[in-house]
């Protein structure tokens, strides 16, 4: 039987970020994914100024990540009640297509050693000493990248999100919007809240453009399409494909041993955005890394994910909860149209690790307050 160190299944950037750790601690890798890459991916291509960050710790070059698609310094935010606000974020951004991103990261992952195979998974069988796929390969550890649909979870036995940690989402290509060029714009709208649309500039005159909104909510694929027409009139996209996001406030708790989960397969989506490439990374490097502890890989990557996270994740929750409240969407959005400072924690919290600060509750109530007088 054939024998690696690790597994990762996914080649996505949670399955690259993996390999990239585990290969520093000077494991064998192997890649498999049922695509072939260069391969598309449903996704809204934004990534994020901490994503990159993560991966440079990897020893990846952002500006080779980038490459031809340049920085977009501004983003531009829309309540549900249309409240507006458009500032400079504290460091850019990049809108990379998951195409050219994906194939990037992969090609960095066998270039320090890893291998790739093309292979659907389909069975897995842990015991004390190590992990068997398919039969036919024998691993000390797997790592599940394998995204929203993860046939590693269902293995583990761990069930999906339920339809209200669920979103669903369709995105295509279209022309920028008229003077977006530089600036993402995402608009939420208070019809079938919550419910937001997005158009992020990929600086060749193109935008990814997309709609997403709860499963719970019952859309449909005509409901989707209503919905990104409604928010961004005039949007021209082609092909729109649909996909799902196990929002991070239904993910799963990390079991013991030798089978770890990363990225959608682990349901770390941003559930006020969507984002979904910063969570991959951050817990595909992580995941990596725990590899090496064999036996206790689960244990060690349940406590590295807690300590990088978990702060994190616990606000990103409460906002989600507090965003049922369009009112108090509508009062952060003037808060942050306010205060450069309230703009810039807003950000943080649904594209990094930021937290619900003091300072964005605060001017939110405030606003509230102001709103009601």
């Amino acid at each position: 039987m054939e024998r690696w160190d690790v597994v990762v299944v996914g080649g996505g950037p949670a399955g690259s970020a993996a390999a990239l750790a585990a290969l520093r601690t000077g494991a064998t890798v192997l890649v498999v994914d049922r695509a072939e890459f260069p391969r598309d991916k449903v996704c809204g291509d934004g990534v994020a100024p901490e994503a990159l960050d993560v991966l440079a710790a990897l020893a990846v070059d952002p500006a080779e990540l980038t490459a031809g698609y340049p920085a977009v310094p501004r983003l531009s935010l829309r309540s549900p009640g249309g409240a507006t606000v458009q500032r400079a974020t504290a460091r850019p951004s990049h809108v990379v297509p998951r195409e050219v991103l994906d194939g990037r990261l992969l090609a960095a992952a066998l270039a320090r050693g890893a291998r790739f195979r093309r292979h659907a998974v389909r069975e897995l069988r842990p015991d004390a000493d190590g992990v068997t796929v398919d039969g036919a390969l024998r691993a000390g550890v797997v790592v599940g990248a394998d995204g929203a649909e993860s046939v590693v979870r269902r293995a583990l036995g761990l069930p999906t999100n339920r339809t209200d940690r669920l979103a669903v989402a369709i995105r295509g290509y279209a022309p920028e919007l008229p003077g977006q060029a530089g600036t993402q714009v995402l608009v939420t709208t208070e019809q079938r809240w919550p419910a937001y649309a997005w158009s992020f500039p990929l600086g060749d005159g193109r935008a990814n453009v997309g709609y997403g909104e709860l499963v719970s909510g019952g859309a449909t694929r005509a409901a989707l399409v209503e919905g990104l027409h409604r928010l961004l009139p005039g949007v021209a996209p082609g092909r729109l494909r649909a996909h799902r996001l196990p929002l991070s406030t239904g993910r799963p708790r990390q079991p013991d041993g030798r089978v770890l989960l990363a990225g959608d397969a682990a349901s770390l989506v941003n559930p006020l955005t969507g984002e979904g490439i910063f969570y991959a990374v951050v817990s595909g490097a992580l995941a990596g890394a725990a590899a090496a502890a064999g036996p206790d890989a689960g244990v060690r990557y349940r406590a590295a994910l807690h300590r990088r996270l978990d702060a994190h994740l616990r606000s990103s929750s409460a906002a989600a909860r507090l965003s049922r409240w369009p009112a108090l969407m509508d009062a952060t959005f003037r808060a942050a149209a306010a205060d450069q400072r309230v703009f810039d924690d807003v950000v943080a919290l649904g594209l990094a690790d930021g937290r619900l600060t003091p300072r964005a509750l605060t001017g939110a109530v405030r606003e509230l307050a102001v709103g009601r007088a």
